[in-house]
């Protein structure tokens, strides 16, 4: 598996990816009906580095970094990570992370923020944790769940 900077050609297996993550309503703030025109907003801004996972000529997934805040803030990243529900399990969102860290270190980032993990997430936010990352505050039913209803959302923080 490789992972490098993402290009036009990604637009289209990075909005499958983005397409079926959203879909659930279980871990992402973005509505399951968000349109593909909203992708180029969402995912490939030009204040974002956008970075996919293939093996050989499949994307598997992809990670976003950016500033988590403009100006006296930029200092901090802030990354999202998406897997293709198909290849779940199979380490790459491990691999995602890892290769996070090391661009935010090489950005020249003092340390990465997750704004909102959804507490329910259970699996992210454990991965999170392996990484380093500690749960630095709570917003209380901070995430309109689809099935579970309002549930708590994590700020999450690693210095880099």
């Amino acid at each position: 598996m490789q992972i490098r900077e993402a290009t036009e050609k990604d637009i289209e297996p990075v909005w499958e990816i983005f397409k079926e993550v959203i879909k659930t309503g279980d871990t992402y703030v973005f509505s399951p009906k968000t349109p593909k025109t909203k992708l180029k907003k969402n995912w490939f801004a030009d204040y974002m580095r956008t970075f996919v996972s293939e093996e050989g000529n499949k994307v598997l997934g992809t990670y976003i970094i950016k500033p988590n805040q403009i100006d006296l803030g930029n200092h901090i990243a802030n990354c999202s990570y998406m897997v293709n529900p198909n290849e779940q399990g199979k380490g790459i969102g491990k691999k995602l992370c890892e290769h996070s860290i090391n661009i935010a270190r090489a950005s020249g980032y003092y340390g990465i923020q997750f704004n909102m993990v959804v507490s329910s997430n259970k699996v992210a936010v454990k991965l999170w944790e392996k990484f380093g990352f500690k749960i630095i505050g709570i917003t209380p039913k901070g995430f309109r769940h689809s099935e579970l209803g309002l549930v708590d959302t994590y700020i999450m923080f690693k210095e880099l």
